[in-house]
């Protein structure tokens, strides 16, 4: 049977040996075990029964996880590799450094402070860090690089997980995210194609839609993987988001309303990815639970049709029986042929091979002692260092001198915390922390969401209310620091800047009263709903090592060296007063 793959190409580069490998293994496959490596497990339980089961009963080819600890993550892929007949894929989300495979790993960069960056020591940092400490507890691939290009500022989607809104900028730190990574042994999966950031809502709470012409298409998203592709890029990930102009590019007589998300799009997948962008690697698909997907399939179909499609792995079961049954009834009716399963395998198989996984080693337990070592957190304080951006300072107040402006009142503006039980934003203690160490005397109001944790009342809503005489906070302040630490996932479709009541205390009635200096941890967009900031500075995260970098700045103690795109002014003019 003639296969679509070619196995000595680019990305896979393998031997004769290894291609017998591949096939040797998948002759000896049963169809259950065929089925079992199209997909990927989301392993929330790691007890031997539950591991056994995904391991024996499902043959789940590809493994991510939630929770755990470093001790727990290891144990747990220690055993998948140990127990599988065939060795797993093993991915982590390794966007911003280690913390992306465990709790314990370094946070060393967003895409974002990747961005504003002016040398790629900072995306090469994030990658080396989050490649040791990932490959630590047994990964072999990352879900990353994020190479969405932003050119949408209301998008917060990826506004922080890219590299920024130039496409050259974003296919060099793409490119040096993906050479550390390979550096140490593990795949990349670059995402999320056909492309996030030209618009603003989120794949997860609906289908995407990345309405560029196939012109602007090819000038924007097309230059970065076409650079990725042609360097090795060994998967895709494809989210759930359509591409109108390719797919009737691709098939002209298709109507609007059967223009369906790339991992249920033969145009956009064999037509633009395979066809015109000459990949050869894997593809994955995003989450498939996410309403990108389902509202554009039910579950029998989404999970026929994204194979069917081109896909040849699947992130995440729903229920493993329903999914496997469904999989294998697309397989006997006909809507996979068996010519597109035998190519998802051997591309499957041929990663593997890949990474070695045909003569696997696991790590020794002493590598654990590397996950957020000192030498990489110093890495997290450098990169920090490179990456804070002052956006504005027109009334020409910073540095500030804690001996001349030593009372700070700071207002920290939090997202709504999930539970109570998680307790207010910890990097507000930092600060204060940090900033009483500088040398001022720091009042932080309590917001709502601590009164509440404190002593829930119907009353703490109004407490939010009060307001001190305006000469009385003029006598007792020198200066406000306002910190906005907004987070959003999965949730809305963008996130602004909320306060945490109406009519709050929060909301900025004392810049003209005094000097006020405005600070955010998170998204990079935030001045479309505080213009009246006159001095203005994105940060890009909440860890000790930024919020340490951060205090330095304000007061002098080292310079601001990022810098910023033209997206933190929003599309107004008073934004940059």
């Amino acid at each position: 049977m003639k296969k679509m793959v070619d196995l000595k190409a680019k990305p896979f580069y393998l031997s004769e040996k290894k291609i017998q490998w591949v096939e040797d293994t998948i002759k000896n496959m049963t169809l259950d075990e065929k089925i079992g490596q199209l997909f990927i497990n989301l392993t929330l339980q790691r007890d031997p029964e539950t591991l056994d089961k995904l391991i024996n009963k499902y043959h789940i080819g590809g493994v991510r996880w939630q929770g755990g600890t470093l001790e727990e993550i290891y144990e747990q892929n220690r055993y998948f590799q140990e127990h599988s007949k065939i060795p797993v894929l093993i991915a982590a989300n390794c966007e911003a450094g280690g913390n992306g495979a465990v709790s314990e790993g370094t946070f060393i960069a967003t895409g974002a402070a990747c961005g504003a960056s002016k040398t790629s020591d900072t995306v090469r940092a994030m990658a080396r860090v989050g490649a040791m400490e990932a490959r630590s507890v047994g990964c072999n691939w990352t879900f990353a690089p994020v190479c969405d290009v932003v050119s949408n500022w209301r998008n917060t989607i990826v506004n922080t997980r890219a590299f920024g809104n130039d496409p050259e900028l974003v296919a060099e730190r793409s490119l040096a995210y993906m050479e550390e990574m390979n550096r140490a042994g593990l795949a990349c999966a670059a995402k999320h194609f056909p492309g996030d950031g030209s618009e603003e809502r989120d794949q997860h709470l609906v289908m995407g839609c990345n309405d560029l012409s196939t012109e602007e298409w090819n000038r924007s998203f097309g230059k970065v993987y076409k650079k990725l592709i042609d360097a090795g890029l060994q998967s895709v990930m494809v989210g759930h988001i359509c591409q109108r102009a390719y797919t009737k590019k691709f098939n002209p007589e298709i109507k609007d309303e059967d223009i369906l998300p790339a991992t249920l799009s033969p145009e956009l997948l064999q037509g633009l990815l395979r066809g015109q962008l000459g990949f050869n690697g894997l593809i994955v698909t995003d989450a498939t639970h996410m309403a990108g997907l389902t509202s554009a399939a039910d579950r029998k179909h989404a999970v026929q049709g994204v194979v069917a499609a081109g896909c040849d792995m699947i992130l995440f079961f729903n229920d493993h029986e329903e999914d496997i049954a469904y999989l294998r009834e697309g397989i006997e009716d006909g809507t996979i042929t068996e010519e597109r399963l035998d190519d998802a395998l051997h591309r499957i198989l041929g990663l593997k091979a890949h990474l070695g996984l045909d003569e696997l080693v696991f790590p020794n337990r002493e590598d654990l002692k590397i996950v957020g070592c000192e030498e990489h957190h110093r890495l997290a304080e450098q990169a920090a260092d490179e990456s804070i951006t002052l956006v504005k300072d027109t009334q020409k107040i910073l540095p500030v001198d804690p001996e001349k402006k030593k009372r700070v009142l700071l207002y920290f503006i939090e997202s709504a915390p999930v539970s109570s039980v998680d307790g207010a934003d910890p990097a507000k203690k930092l600060l204060v922390e940090e900033l009483e160490k500088a040398g001022f005397e720091v009042t932080a109001p309590k917001d709502y969401y601590e009164y509440e944790m404190e002593s829930p009342s119907k009353f703490n809503k109004f407490r939010m209310m009060e307001h001190e005489s305006r000469e009385e906070f003029k006598k007792n302040t020198n200066l406000v620091l306002f910190v906005i630490d907004m987070k959003g996932y999965a949730k809305e479709n963008n996130t602004r800047l909320t306060y945490s009541v109406s009519h709050s205390h929060e909301i900025p009635w004392f810049v003209r009263e005094v000097p006020t200096v405005a600070v955010s941890l998170n998204y990079t967009n935030h001045l479309y709903d505080v213009p009246m900031m006159k001095t203005f500075v994105n940060a890009y995260g909440s860890t000790p090592e930024y919020i340490r970098k951060l205090v330095e700045k304000l007061t002098g103690k080292s310079e601001f060296k990022g810098r910023y795109n033209d997206l933190v002014w929003c599309d107004r003019w008073d934004t940059r007063l």
